[in-house]
């Protein structure tokens, strides 16, 4: 294995540390699924889309020469990725379980056949590398905008209850650690779409820094008023703060608020904010 600069090696190593941490993020939320036998609100998607994700980049460093750094890496991924589909699949209602198992044969399937076909016959070389650099740098951007849902989610609930830090923190480290790798191998198809996936990293932790203490301040009133206590919870939609992935809360949270404004008004007719989601003391602040 030859590296083109000596720090490629460096940030490829640190990078391949700190994405397997990122990997490793979810196994809290699939043992509590194992425990419960029910993969209660979560959904497949993220865990799908990553596990093709991983595909492509392990297609593309195939394809080039001194890759090793990134067959690692999403070698371990898909491995990963696999294993969490397959408890999803073990423990999902049977309506999500067809989901899952639909969206595998179209995406990681389907898609990727017809990628590594069209690829493979239709180009060589120096070509098929670049068309392939094209596809995982086009697949990185569309997936590096998949946090603007939480820090939308974040900014309405003025709560960071589903955004942890410690999450948003090691994403961008990530990326910054695969900027650096693509730019010393002068691949711009590794680099430039980590300068998105920065970009919203430090976005999140920016909202964090700004709606942490509301969040504080709600705890401290949710405790002098223990009789409204119907917010929505964590377990409702499966949104511990240990998840990887945001997944589709605004249904829950929409009824909680419906409860609250209920509850609300038998206490005395406070009157809740229009489209204010319901979560504990946000109302109050």
């Amino acid at each position: 294995m030859v590296i083109a600069h000596p720090l490629a090696f460096a940030f490829g190593l640190l990078g391949n540390i700190v994405s397997f941490m990122v990997y490793l993020a979810p196994v809290p939320t699939f043992y509590r699924i194992f425990k419960k036998k029910s993969t209660e609100g979560f959904q497949a998607v993220p865990y799908v889309v990553a596990l093709f994700s991983a595909m492509l980049w392990i297609y593309y460093a195939l394809l080039k020469s001194n890759a090793f750094l990134l067959i690692t890496i999403n070698t371990v991924g898909c491995v990963i990725e696999s294993i969490y589909i397959i408890i999803f699949i073990i423990y999902a209602a049977q309506k999500a379980r067809k989901k899952a198992i639909k969206l595998m044969l179209v995406l990681n399937v389907g898609v990727f056949s017809f990628i590594l076909l069209t690829s493979f016959f239709f180009s060589k070389g120096a070509k098929r590398l670049q068309i392939m650099g094209w596809v995982c740098g086009a697949f990185a951007v569309s997936v590096s905008a998949a946090p603007l849902s939480i820090m939308r989610l974040v900014i309405r609930t003025k709560s960071v209850e589903y955004m942890p830090f410690s999450l948003s923190f090691f994403l961008t480290l990530s990326s910054v650690m695969w900027f650096a790798y693509g730019m010393f191998i002068k691949d711009l198809f590794v680099a430039l779409p980590n300068v998105l996936g920065f970009s919203f990293g430090t976005s999140q932790m920016i909202l964090y820094a700004i709606y942490m203490n509301k969040g504080k301040t709600n705890v401290a009133i949710d405790q002098e008023m223990p009789q409204v206590t119907d917010a929505v919870k964590p377990s409702a939609v499966g949104g511990a703060p240990d998840q990887i992935h945001p997944v589709d809360i605004e249904p829950e949270l929409s009824r909680g608020s419906a409860v609250e404004s209920q509850k609300r008004a038998e206490l005395g007719g406070v009157q809740a904010a229009p489209n204010a989601p319901s979560r504990k003391g946000d109302d109050m602040v």
